[in-house]
């Protein structure tokens, strides 16, 4: 996996502002989130998909439900300027804090600089979805939008597993990680993320704790690790799922009579037969094959809107028993 672009971040990382960039920038200014971009080019974060937390008992809340030891050593995604950062250097062995804009990581530079703190921060420049991972007991992540759902994946694959994550999401992608089967939320996403952890909301944030304001809502959600995790090939059973949850409200049967996946499906039995020397039989109609399994376990008529994840799974132990995979 490639390393991110710094290991640490060093004076020549800040942008410089000249005085005439600095005066075309003020003068257009205005109230509000507007005027906070205008005055200050730091907040103008659209392009990381970044929203500032400038609400300090938000932040003190999120630290407390992390339930920190003074041992824990804290991985932090997006730290911006520092106002979780510093809340959880004062309670934590170290933090490794991995930020994508150098202008942020130098003011959270700044902020720590001459204090007890900075020999406790190691700031990674770079893309998380890209960068080398360090141990760490507990993740806290005021998450960047575009990132949601590789963070939740990527945490959840890192060996070895750690204890808790403390992230924060738009409300709407928080809402479907924590959703159960029957709930409108309930999706591939939920499923997914529910094999392997116990995800729990718990908080809501308005947009006016950000700066600048999101269009929407955030949350607040908890994610522990299922440890040890199950013996379940993600691959396959995501790939059951995309088929299910591409239309979670008609009949498993529905789901399944659509020729590319009848087509993709049989070609993987094939394929696994090969692999097993054993002898396909042509005779066989594939599609009454799948449908046979389907009826045997009593999905034929179930709606993929209402499975939970021992549903999901015992369907999954019944394709591969037939030999058919999804990976």
């Amino acid at each position: 996996m490639p390393k991110a672009v710094a290991n640490r971040f060093n004076r020549s990382h800040e942008p410089s502002v000249s005085k005439a960039s600095a005066r075309k920038t003020g003068a257009g200014s205005s109230s509000g989130a507007a005027g906070d971009r205008a005055q200050n080019p730091l907040f103008n974060t659209e392009r990381f998909g970044q929203h500032i937390l400038k609400n300090p008992q938000v932040a003190q809340a999120i630290v407390e439900k992390a339930n920190l030891r003074p041992t824990d050593k804290v991985l932090e995604v997006g730290p911006g300027t520092g106002n979780l950062t510093v809340r959880i250097l004062e309670k934590a062995k170290n933090v490794t804090a991995i930020e994508m804009d150098p202008r942020m990581a130098a003011e959270l530079t700044k902020r720590v600089q001459g204090t007890p703190e900075h020999r406790k921060l190691e700031i990674v420049i770079g893309d998380f979805v890209k960068a080398d991972l360090p141990y760490f007991d507990v993740c806290i992540s005021n998450t960047p939008y575009q990132i949601s759902s590789p963070l939740v994946f990527r945490l959840l694959s890192h060996r070895p597993l750690f204890r808790v994550a403390i992230l924060m999401f738009q409300r709407e992608f928080a809402l479907r990680l924590v959703a159960r089967p029957g709930d409108g939320n309930w999706s591939r996403l939920s499923a997914n993320v529910q094999l392997y952890a116990k995800v729990d909301h718990i908080m809501k944030v308005s947009k006016n704790s950000f700066r600048p304001p999101p269009q929407v809502e955030s949350s607040v959600v908890r994610i522990v690790p299922i440890d040890p995790p199950p013996p379940v090939k993600f691959e396959e059973f995501d790939g059951l799922n995309r088929i299910l949850f591409s239309r979670p409200n008609k009949s498993c049967h529905a789901s399944f009579q659509h020729k590319g996946v009848l087509e993709m499906m049989e070609a993987n039995w094939k394929t696994w037969c090969a692999a097993k020397n054993e002898m396909v039989d042509d005779s066989v109609d594939f599609k009454t094959k799948v449908n046979n399994i389907l009826t045997d376990t009593g999905f034929y008529e179930t709606r993929p809107a209402k499975m939970d994840i021992d549903d999901l799974l015992k369907l999954l132990e019944a394709f591969h028993n037939a030999g058919i995979h999804f990976a």
